[in-house]
C-alpha cells in the first residue's frame, strides 16, 4: 500500500527506483535547461535520454510567463495549472523532479510547484547521471504517451515569489537578507552578464553565495554544511530573497535554505535579467558592510 508519509524534499536515485515500483502517484519530471550560449537543448537531450516515464517539464518556453520578455516567469495559477494537468499531474500526485546537471535547474521547478501548491514535491538528488550512473534503466527514443489528464488545481502562494519593489525594501531593511546566486566575479562586477546589455554588480546589501559552493558531485552538500554557509549570512528567523541571473539558480539557494530550516524564503523572479537592465535600480559591486 503506497505511504502517506509526505515526500522528503530531497530524495536519492535508490529512494526513486523503490517508489517508482510501489507508489503509482509517483510523477517525474526533467526539469532540465541550459543557457543559451551553450547550444544545448533541455528538451532535445530528455528525448534522447531519461529516467523511464519521466515527463519533460518546460519552464522556459510552455510553463512561463509568455507575456513578458523576462525569460522563463512564473506563470499565473491558470496557465500553470493547464500544464500541469496536460502532463498527467493529479491532485495527490508525488512529484520528483530532476535535470541532466545533477542539481542545477530542477530545483526551479521545484519551487514553482510550491508556489502553486504543489506541496508533495521532491528534488532528485544527483539527477539523471547519478541515476545512470547507480545502474538504473534510461528511457530514450519516442517518450510514452501521458495516460491522461491531471486533476490538479493550481493555488498560488504570492510569499514564494518577489517583484523588484520587495527587494528594493530588502536593500534597507535589517531583517530581510538578499542571497545572490551568481559567481563571486559577476556579483562584484569583475565579469561581464552573459545576458548583453546588464550592468555589472549587485543590490545593495545583498550577500554572495555562488549556487554552485552548495554542491558536491551533482549532489546538494550534507544539510549540517548547508545550515552553516547560510547562517554565516543570516540567521533562521530572517527573510530570505533568493536572486541570481534570471531567476533559476536563485532556487538552488531557496531550496538549500529551505533543508536548513529557513521558513520565509522567497525568490525574485526578475532577478539581475530585470534588475541589471536599465539605470532606475540601485547597483552598487562594494562589499556588503
Amino acid at each position: 500500500m503506497p505511504s502517506s508519509t509526505p515526500m522528503p524534499a530531497l530524495v536519492s536515485v535508490e529512494w526513486l527506483a523503490d517508489a517508482l515500483q510501489s507508489d503509482p502517484r509517483i510523477v517525474v519530471l526533467d526539469a532540465s535547461w541550459h543557457m543559451p550560449a551553450t547550444q544545448r537543448d533541455g528538451e532535445q537531450e530528455w528525448l534522447q535520454k531519461r529516467i523511464p516515464g519521466a515527463r519533460f517539464f518546460d519552464f522556459d518556453r510552455r510553463i512561463c510567463d509568455r507575456e513578458t520578455s523576462l525569460p522563463h516567469m512564473m506563470p499565473d495559477a491558470s496557465l500553470f495549472t493547464s500544464e500541469a494537468q496536460r502532463l498527467g499531474i493529479h491532485k495527490d500526485s508525488r512529484v520528483v523532479v530532476y535535470d541532466s546537471i545533477g542539481v542545477q535547474t530542477s530545483p526551479r521547478a521545484w519551487w514553482m510547484l510550491q508556489s502553486m501548491g504543489l506541496t508533495d514535491s521532491a528534488v532528485l538528488n544527483g539527477g539523471l547521471p547519478v541515476w545512470q550512473a547507480a545502474g538504473y534503466a534510461i528511457g530514450t527514443g519516442e517518450p510514452d504517451s501521458v495516460p491522461g489528464s491531471g486533476d490538479f488545481v493550481a493555488s498560488f502562494r504570492p510569499t514564494r515569489i518577489s517583484d523588484w519593489r520587495e527587494v528594493l525594501l530588502a536593500t534597507t531593511s535589517a531583517d530581510t537578507r538578499i542571497v545572490d546566486a551568481r559567481s563571486a566575479d559577476r556579483f562584484y562586477g569583475r565579469a561581464p552578464e552573459p545576458r548583453p546589455g546588464l550592468r555589472g554588480g549587485h543590490m545593495p546589501g545583498a550577500c554572495n553565495l555562488p549556487f554552485d559552493s552548495l554542491i558536491d558531485k551533482g549532489h546538494l552538500r550534507p544539510v549540517p554544511e548547508l545550515t552553516l554557509a547560510l547562517q554565516a549570512l543570516a540567521p533562521q528567523d530572517n527573510r530570505l530573497i533568493a536572486t541570481c541571473g534570471s531567476g533559476v539558480t536563485a532556487c538552488v539557494v531557496a531550496f538549500a535554505a529551505h533543508l536548513a530550516g529557513y521558513r520565509n524564503v522567497s525568490v525574485y523572479d526578475g532577478s539581475w535579467a530585470e534588475w541589471g537592465a536599465g539605470d532606475s535600480l540601485p547597483v552598487t559591486t562594494a562589499p556588503a558592510s
